[in-house]
Protein backbone atom coordinates (compact mmCIF):
# COMPACT_ATOMS: atom_id res chain seq x y z
CA UNK A 1 0.00 0.00 0.00
CA UNK A 2 3.02 2.29 -0.14
CA UNK A 3 4.22 4.36 2.81
CA UNK A 4 7.72 4.78 4.25
CA UNK A 5 7.82 1.73 6.54
CA UNK A 6 9.14 -1.63 5.28
CA UNK A 7 6.87 -3.78 7.46
CA UNK A 8 3.18 -4.02 6.54
CA UNK A 9 2.16 -4.43 10.16
CA UNK A 10 3.18 -5.77 13.57
CA UNK A 11 0.85 -7.93 15.66
CA UNK A 12 0.98 -7.56 19.44
CA UNK A 13 -0.29 -10.29 21.75
CA UNK A 14 -0.71 -10.66 25.50
CA UNK A 15 1.13 -13.92 26.20
CA UNK A 16 0.27 -15.62 29.50
CA UNK A 17 3.66 -17.35 29.61
CA UNK A 18 4.06 -20.73 31.29
CA UNK A 19 4.08 -20.76 35.13
CA UNK A 20 5.24 -24.39 35.18
CA UNK A 21 8.42 -23.35 33.31
CA UNK A 22 8.78 -20.13 35.30
CA UNK A 23 7.94 -18.06 32.18
CA UNK A 24 6.22 -14.79 33.20
CA UNK A 25 3.39 -13.04 31.41
CA UNK A 26 4.66 -10.79 28.63
CA UNK A 27 3.85 -8.96 25.39
CA UNK A 28 4.64 -10.89 22.21
CA UNK A 29 5.28 -8.92 18.99
CA UNK A 30 5.38 -10.48 15.50
CA UNK A 31 6.29 -8.68 12.28
CA UNK A 32 4.71 -9.09 8.82
CA UNK A 33 6.52 -7.94 5.69
CA UNK A 34 10.04 -9.39 5.65
CA UNK A 35 8.41 -12.48 4.16
CA UNK A 36 6.35 -12.38 0.99
CA UNK A 37 2.72 -11.62 1.88
CA UNK A 38 1.42 -11.22 -1.68
CA UNK A 39 3.22 -13.50 -4.13
CA UNK A 40 2.81 -11.00 -6.97
CA UNK A 41 6.40 -9.60 -7.12
CA UNK A 42 5.12 -6.31 -5.69
CA UNK A 43 7.58 -6.34 -2.75
CA UNK A 44 9.52 -9.60 -2.99
CA UNK A 45 10.42 -11.70 -6.00
CA UNK A 46 8.28 -14.84 -5.96
CA UNK A 47 10.67 -17.78 -6.30
CA UNK A 48 8.31 -20.69 -5.64
CA UNK A 49 6.87 -22.50 -2.64
CA UNK A 50 9.94 -24.58 -1.73
CA UNK A 51 12.45 -21.78 -1.08
CA UNK A 52 12.36 -18.92 1.41
CA UNK A 53 9.40 -16.55 1.34
CA UNK A 54 10.81 -13.06 0.72
CA UNK A 55 13.81 -12.77 3.01
CA UNK A 56 12.71 -16.05 4.59
CA UNK A 57 11.99 -14.80 8.10
CA UNK A 58 9.92 -12.51 10.30
CA UNK A 59 10.98 -10.87 13.56
CA UNK A 60 9.44 -11.46 16.99
CA UNK A 61 10.06 -9.85 20.38
CA UNK A 62 9.00 -10.70 23.94
CA UNK A 63 8.74 -7.83 26.42
CA UNK A 64 8.06 -8.39 30.12
CA UNK A 65 4.62 -7.04 31.02
CA UNK A 66 4.72 -4.51 33.82
CA UNK A 67 2.19 -4.79 36.65
CA UNK A 68 -1.03 -2.97 35.75
CA UNK A 69 -0.05 -2.58 32.08
CA UNK A 70 -3.25 -3.00 30.05
CA UNK A 71 -1.89 -2.35 26.53
CA UNK A 72 1.44 -3.27 24.92
CA UNK A 73 4.00 -0.48 24.47
CA UNK A 74 4.42 0.40 20.78
CA UNK A 75 8.17 1.12 20.74
CA UNK A 76 9.06 -2.51 19.87
CA UNK A 77 7.19 -2.04 16.58
CA UNK A 78 9.44 0.94 15.77
CA UNK A 79 12.47 -1.16 16.67
CA UNK A 80 11.32 -3.87 14.25
CA UNK A 81 10.80 -1.29 11.51
CA UNK A 82 14.38 -0.09 12.03
CA UNK A 83 15.79 -3.60 11.69
CA UNK A 84 13.57 -4.32 8.68
CA UNK A 85 14.75 -1.09 7.03
CA UNK A 86 18.35 -2.30 7.36
CA UNK A 87 17.46 -5.67 5.80
CA UNK A 88 15.62 -4.12 2.83
CA UNK A 89 18.37 -1.56 2.18
CA UNK A 90 21.39 -3.86 2.61
CA UNK A 91 19.78 -7.17 1.57
CA UNK A 92 21.73 -8.75 4.45
CA UNK A 93 19.44 -11.22 6.18
CA UNK A 94 19.55 -12.14 9.87
CA UNK A 95 20.23 -15.60 11.27
CA UNK A 96 19.89 -17.17 14.69
CA UNK A 97 22.90 -16.18 16.80
CA UNK A 98 23.47 -12.86 15.03
CA UNK A 99 23.94 -9.70 17.07
CA UNK A 100 22.93 -6.09 16.43
CA UNK A 101 24.99 -3.26 17.97
CA UNK A 102 22.38 -0.59 18.71
CA UNK A 103 24.25 1.68 21.18
CA UNK A 104 21.06 3.13 22.62
CA UNK A 105 18.40 1.91 25.07
CA UNK A 106 15.92 -0.01 22.93
CA UNK A 107 13.00 1.97 24.39
CA UNK A 108 14.85 5.35 24.50
CA UNK A 109 14.88 5.25 28.31
CA UNK A 110 17.90 5.05 30.64
CA UNK A 111 17.97 1.24 30.40
CA UNK A 112 21.17 -0.83 30.19
CA UNK A 113 19.48 -2.96 27.51
CA UNK A 114 21.08 -1.31 24.46
CA UNK A 115 21.86 -4.11 21.99
CA UNK A 116 20.23 -7.22 20.54
CA UNK A 117 20.88 -10.89 19.90
CA UNK A 118 18.70 -12.96 17.58
CA UNK A 119 17.50 -16.53 18.07
CA UNK A 120 14.68 -18.85 17.04
CA UNK A 121 11.36 -17.96 18.70
CA UNK A 122 10.61 -20.73 21.25
CA UNK A 123 6.92 -20.98 20.25
CA UNK A 124 6.87 -20.04 16.57
CA UNK A 125 7.95 -22.95 14.40
CA UNK A 126 8.88 -22.43 10.71
CA UNK A 127 5.76 -22.37 8.53
CA UNK A 128 5.15 -23.33 4.93
CA UNK A 129 3.17 -20.61 3.13
CA UNK A 130 1.88 -20.47 -0.47
CA UNK A 131 4.87 -18.20 -1.23
CA UNK A 132 7.64 -20.13 0.52
CA UNK A 133 8.98 -20.99 3.98
CA UNK A 134 9.07 -18.48 6.85
CA UNK A 135 11.10 -18.83 10.06
CA UNK A 136 10.67 -16.61 13.13
CA UNK A 137 13.70 -14.87 14.66
CA UNK A 138 13.24 -13.45 18.15
CA UNK A 139 14.97 -10.22 19.19
CA UNK A 140 16.56 -10.50 22.64
CA UNK A 141 17.65 -7.30 24.38
CA UNK A 142 21.09 -7.47 26.00
CA UNK A 143 23.56 -5.23 27.86
CA UNK A 144 26.82 -3.99 26.35
CA UNK A 145 28.89 -6.50 28.35
CA UNK A 146 26.74 -9.36 27.05
CA UNK A 147 27.07 -8.12 23.46
CA UNK A 148 30.87 -8.00 23.78
CA UNK A 149 30.90 -11.54 25.16
CA UNK A 150 28.79 -12.70 22.19
CA UNK A 151 31.26 -11.06 19.79
CA UNK A 152 34.32 -12.52 21.50
CA UNK A 153 32.81 -16.01 21.80
CA UNK A 154 29.48 -16.69 20.07
CA UNK A 155 25.88 -15.56 20.23
CA UNK A 156 24.40 -18.99 20.89
CA UNK A 157 26.61 -19.48 23.92
CA UNK A 158 25.47 -16.20 25.49
CA UNK A 159 21.83 -16.94 24.65
CA UNK A 160 22.14 -20.26 26.49
CA UNK A 161 23.51 -18.43 29.53
CA UNK A 162 20.63 -15.91 29.39
CA UNK A 163 18.16 -18.81 29.37
CA UNK A 164 19.58 -20.08 32.68
CA UNK A 165 19.14 -16.73 34.47
CA UNK A 166 15.39 -16.02 35.01
CA UNK A 167 15.73 -12.24 35.42
CA UNK A 168 17.90 -12.01 32.28
CA UNK A 169 15.47 -13.80 29.98
CA UNK A 170 14.73 -17.27 31.25
CA UNK A 171 13.77 -20.16 28.97
CA UNK A 172 11.77 -17.98 26.52
CA UNK A 173 14.33 -15.12 26.56
CA UNK A 174 11.91 -12.38 27.62
CA UNK A 175 13.45 -8.91 27.57
CA UNK A 176 13.08 -6.89 30.77
CA UNK A 177 14.01 -3.27 30.07
CA UNK A 178 14.28 -2.65 33.83
CA UNK A 179 17.00 -5.24 34.31
CA UNK A 180 19.85 -3.41 36.02
CA UNK A 181 22.50 -6.14 36.15
CA UNK A 182 24.31 -8.15 33.50
CA UNK A 183 24.39 -11.95 33.75
CA UNK A 184 28.05 -11.61 34.78
CA UNK A 185 27.13 -9.35 37.70
CA UNK A 186 24.30 -11.70 38.72
CA UNK A 187 26.62 -14.74 38.52
CA UNK A 188 30.34 -13.81 38.28
CA UNK A 189 31.33 -17.43 37.62
CA UNK A 190 29.67 -17.30 34.19
CA UNK A 191 32.39 -15.03 32.78
CA UNK A 192 35.36 -17.08 33.90
CA UNK A 193 34.02 -20.61 33.78
CA UNK A 194 31.92 -20.40 30.63
CA UNK A 195 32.77 -17.38 28.47
CA UNK A 196 36.54 -17.07 28.96
CA UNK A 197 36.97 -20.83 28.62
CA UNK A 198 34.79 -20.84 25.51
CA UNK A 199 36.78 -18.03 23.87
CA UNK A 200 40.06 -19.84 24.54
CA UNK A 201 38.76 -23.18 23.24
CA UNK A 202 36.47 -22.15 20.40
CA UNK A 203 37.66 -18.71 19.33
CA UNK A 204 34.97 -16.41 17.94
CA UNK A 205 32.17 -17.48 15.60
CA UNK A 206 31.80 -13.89 14.38
CA UNK A 207 32.98 -14.00 10.76
CA UNK A 208 32.13 -10.46 9.67
CA UNK A 209 30.57 -7.12 10.56
CA UNK A 210 29.11 -4.14 8.78
CA UNK A 211 31.40 -1.29 9.78
CA UNK A 212 32.74 2.18 9.11
CA UNK A 213 36.00 1.43 7.33
CA UNK A 214 38.11 2.31 4.30
CA UNK A 215 41.51 1.47 2.84
CA UNK A 216 44.22 3.09 0.74
CA UNK A 217 46.74 1.53 -1.60
CA UNK A 218 49.97 3.23 -0.51
CA UNK A 219 51.87 1.49 -3.32
CA UNK A 220 50.53 3.96 -5.89
CA UNK A 221 49.90 7.71 -5.87
CA UNK A 222 46.40 8.41 -4.50
CA UNK A 223 45.54 10.53 -7.55
CA UNK A 224 45.71 7.37 -9.67
CA UNK A 225 41.99 6.62 -9.61
CA UNK A 226 42.50 3.14 -10.97
CA UNK A 227 44.40 2.10 -7.87
CA UNK A 228 43.16 4.39 -5.11
CA UNK A 229 40.63 2.72 -2.85
CA UNK A 230 40.18 5.43 -0.26
CA UNK A 231 36.87 7.18 0.28
CA UNK A 232 36.19 8.73 -3.10
CA UNK A 233 35.56 12.46 -3.26
CA UNK A 234 33.71 13.80 -6.26
CA UNK A 235 33.66 10.43 -8.01
CA UNK A 236 31.53 7.34 -7.68
CA UNK A 237 33.54 4.42 -6.26
CA UNK A 238 33.48 1.43 -8.56
CA UNK A 239 31.14 -1.25 -7.30
CA UNK A 240 32.06 -4.71 -6.17
CA UNK A 241 31.32 -7.43 -8.72
CA UNK A 242 28.20 -9.48 -8.12
CA UNK A 243 30.26 -12.52 -7.18
CA UNK A 244 32.39 -10.58 -4.71
CA UNK A 245 29.32 -8.98 -3.17
CA UNK A 246 27.59 -12.32 -2.74
CA UNK A 247 30.68 -13.87 -1.16
CA UNK A 248 31.03 -11.02 1.35
CA UNK A 249 27.29 -11.02 2.02
CA UNK A 250 27.43 -14.74 2.74
CA UNK A 251 30.21 -14.12 5.27
CA UNK A 252 28.15 -11.41 6.97
CA UNK A 253 24.94 -13.42 6.73
CA UNK A 254 26.49 -16.36 8.56
CA UNK A 255 27.69 -14.08 11.32
CA UNK A 256 27.42 -15.92 14.60
CA UNK A 257 26.28 -19.44 13.88
CA UNK A 258 24.88 -22.37 15.83
CA UNK A 259 27.83 -24.60 16.52
CA UNK A 260 28.95 -26.20 19.75
CA UNK A 261 32.02 -27.80 18.19
CA UNK A 262 35.42 -26.23 18.97
CA UNK A 263 36.10 -25.68 15.27
CA UNK A 264 33.87 -23.98 12.70
CA UNK A 265 32.67 -25.95 9.69
CA UNK A 266 33.67 -24.55 6.29
CA UNK A 267 31.87 -21.35 5.35
CA UNK A 268 29.98 -23.14 2.57
CA UNK A 269 27.84 -25.12 5.04
CA UNK A 270 24.39 -25.97 3.67
CA UNK A 271 21.54 -23.62 4.57
CA UNK A 272 17.92 -24.64 4.54
CA UNK A 273 15.08 -22.40 5.63
CA UNK A 274 17.58 -19.97 7.12
CA UNK A 275 18.99 -22.58 9.53
CA UNK A 276 22.53 -23.93 9.64
CA UNK A 277 23.25 -27.58 8.88
CA UNK A 278 26.82 -28.40 9.85
CA UNK A 279 29.08 -30.33 7.54
CA UNK A 280 32.23 -32.08 8.74
CA UNK A 281 34.32 -29.55 10.69
CA UNK A 282 37.57 -28.32 9.23
CA UNK A 283 40.58 -26.83 11.03
CA UNK A 284 41.00 -24.24 8.29
CA UNK A 285 38.18 -21.97 7.25
CA UNK A 286 37.22 -21.30 3.65
CA UNK A 287 36.16 -18.10 1.92
CA UNK A 288 34.23 -20.05 -0.68
CA UNK A 289 30.44 -20.18 -0.48
CA UNK A 290 28.04 -21.99 -2.77
CA UNK A 291 26.81 -18.68 -4.10
CA UNK A 292 30.36 -17.62 -4.97
CA UNK A 293 31.69 -20.93 -6.29
CA UNK A 294 31.88 -19.28 -9.72
CA UNK A 295 34.97 -17.33 -8.59
CA UNK A 296 37.37 -19.40 -10.72
CA UNK A 297 40.98 -18.80 -11.79
CA UNK A 298 40.19 -16.64 -14.82
CA UNK A 299 38.23 -14.34 -12.49
CA UNK A 300 41.25 -14.01 -10.22
CA UNK A 301 43.44 -12.63 -13.02
CA UNK A 302 41.98 -9.21 -12.16
CA UNK A 303 43.43 -9.43 -8.65
CA UNK A 304 46.03 -6.75 -7.90
CA UNK A 305 48.92 -7.38 -5.52
CA UNK A 306 49.67 -4.33 -3.36
CA UNK A 307 52.99 -3.45 -1.76
CA UNK A 308 51.70 -1.28 1.07
CA UNK A 309 48.24 -0.56 2.55
CA UNK A 310 46.62 1.86 4.99
CA UNK A 311 43.53 0.63 6.85
CA UNK A 312 41.05 3.07 8.38
CA UNK A 313 38.40 2.24 10.99
CA UNK A 314 36.12 4.16 13.31
CA UNK A 315 36.53 3.47 17.03
CA UNK A 316 33.81 0.80 17.26
CA UNK A 317 35.22 -1.13 14.29
CA UNK A 318 38.79 -0.72 15.55
CA UNK A 319 37.83 -2.17 18.93
CA UNK A 320 36.99 -5.43 17.11
CA UNK A 321 40.49 -5.83 15.62
CA UNK A 322 41.83 -7.77 18.66
CA UNK A 323 38.78 -10.06 18.39
CA UNK A 324 39.53 -10.53 14.68
CA UNK A 325 43.15 -11.43 15.40
CA UNK A 326 42.82 -13.52 18.56
CA UNK A 327 39.39 -15.07 18.09
CA UNK A 328 39.52 -15.67 14.33
CA UNK A 329 42.97 -15.65 12.69
CA UNK A 330 44.74 -17.55 15.48
CA UNK A 331 42.05 -20.23 15.03
CA UNK A 332 42.72 -20.55 11.29
CA UNK A 333 39.72 -18.43 10.23
CA UNK A 334 38.94 -15.16 8.45
CA UNK A 335 37.14 -11.94 9.35
CA UNK A 336 35.46 -9.37 7.08
CA UNK A 337 34.67 -5.68 7.56
CA UNK A 338 32.06 -4.52 5.02
CA UNK A 339 31.64 -0.75 4.80
CA UNK A 340 28.17 0.59 5.61
CA UNK A 341 28.94 3.94 3.96
CA UNK A 342 30.40 2.71 0.67
CA UNK A 343 31.24 -0.38 -1.31
CA UNK A 344 34.54 -1.15 0.42
CA UNK A 345 35.36 -4.44 2.15
CA UNK A 346 38.41 -5.59 4.12
CA UNK A 347 38.95 -9.29 4.84
CA UNK A 348 41.70 -10.54 7.16
CA UNK A 349 42.74 -14.13 6.44
CA UNK A 350 45.09 -16.54 8.15
CA UNK A 351 47.58 -18.82 6.40
CA UNK A 352 45.78 -21.71 4.74
CA UNK A 353 42.31 -20.16 4.39
CA UNK A 354 40.90 -21.62 1.18
CA UNK A 355 39.53 -19.37 -1.54
CA UNK A 356 41.64 -16.34 -0.55
CA UNK A 357 43.47 -14.34 -3.21
CA UNK A 358 46.00 -12.95 -0.72
CA UNK A 359 49.03 -15.24 -0.29
CA UNK A 360 52.09 -15.36 1.96
CA UNK A 361 54.15 -14.14 -0.99
CA UNK A 362 51.67 -11.33 -1.72
CA UNK A 363 49.86 -10.71 1.60
CA UNK A 364 47.93 -7.65 0.34
CA UNK A 365 45.65 -8.23 -2.62
CA UNK A 366 42.62 -6.39 -4.00
CA UNK A 367 39.65 -7.46 -6.09
CA UNK A 368 38.19 -4.07 -7.06
CA UNK A 369 37.30 -2.35 -3.76
CA UNK A 370 37.61 -5.64 -1.79
CA UNK A 371 40.95 -5.89 0.03
CA UNK A 372 42.30 -9.09 1.53
CA UNK A 373 45.16 -9.12 4.03
CA UNK A 374 46.98 -12.34 4.94
CA UNK A 375 48.64 -12.26 8.36
CA UNK A 376 51.01 -14.94 9.65
CA UNK A 377 50.57 -16.24 13.18
CA UNK A 378 53.85 -14.60 14.25
CA UNK A 379 52.73 -11.19 12.95
CA UNK A 380 49.29 -11.58 14.55
CA UNK A 381 50.90 -12.13 17.96
CA UNK A 382 52.99 -8.98 17.50
CA UNK A 383 50.00 -6.92 16.38
CA UNK A 384 48.03 -8.04 19.44
CA UNK A 385 50.78 -6.65 21.66
CA UNK A 386 50.94 -3.36 19.76
CA UNK A 387 47.16 -2.94 19.67
CA UNK A 388 46.60 -3.73 23.34
CA UNK A 389 45.24 -0.24 24.11
CA UNK A 390 42.28 -0.90 21.77
CA UNK A 391 40.87 -2.94 24.65
CA UNK A 392 40.58 0.24 26.77
CA UNK A 393 38.36 2.57 24.71
CA UNK A 394 37.75 4.90 27.65
CA UNK A 395 41.42 5.95 27.54
CA UNK A 396 41.41 6.42 23.78
CA UNK A 397 42.10 9.71 21.99
CA UNK A 398 41.35 9.98 18.26
CA UNK A 399 42.87 9.93 15.75
CA UNK A 400 45.21 7.05 16.64
CA UNK A 401 47.75 5.47 14.30
CA UNK A 402 49.62 2.17 14.36
CA UNK A 403 52.38 1.36 11.90
CA UNK A 404 54.53 -1.65 10.99
CA UNK A 405 56.98 -0.16 8.44
CA UNK A 406 58.79 -3.40 7.63
CA UNK A 407 55.40 -4.99 6.81
CA UNK A 408 54.31 -1.84 4.95
CA UNK A 409 51.06 -1.78 6.92
CA UNK A 410 49.41 1.17 8.66
CA UNK A 411 46.16 1.21 10.69
CA UNK A 412 44.35 4.41 11.68
CA UNK A 413 41.44 4.74 14.13
CA UNK A 414 39.50 7.84 13.10
CA UNK A 415 36.40 9.79 14.26
CA UNK A 416 33.04 8.75 12.81
CA UNK A 417 32.79 12.08 10.96
CA UNK A 418 35.57 11.02 8.56
CA UNK A 419 33.36 8.19 7.30
CA UNK A 420 30.03 10.01 7.52
CA UNK A 421 31.32 12.96 5.47
CA UNK A 422 34.26 12.23 3.13
CA UNK A 423 34.97 15.98 2.84
CA UNK A 424 36.31 15.84 6.40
Amino acid sequence: LGGPDPLDYVSMYRNLGNPALNVPEHWHYISFGLSDLYGDNRVHEFTGTDGPSGFGFELTFRLKRETGESAPPTWPAELMQGLARYVFQSENTFCSGDHVSWHSPLDNSESRIQHMLLTEDPQMQPVQTPFGVVTFLQIVGVCTEELHAAQQWNGQGILELLRTVPVAGGPWLITDMRRGETIFEIDPHLQQERVDKGIETDGSNLSGVSAKCAWDDLSRPPEDDEDSRSICIGTQPRRLSGKDTEQIRETLRRGLEINSKPVLPPINAQRQNGLNHDRAPSRKDSLESESSAAIIPHELIRTRQLESVHLKFNQESGALIPLCLRGRLLHGRHFTYKSITGDTAITFVSTGVEGAFATEEHPYAAHGPWLQILLTEEFVERMLEDLEDLNSPEEFKLPKEYSWPEKKLKVSILPDAVFDNPLH
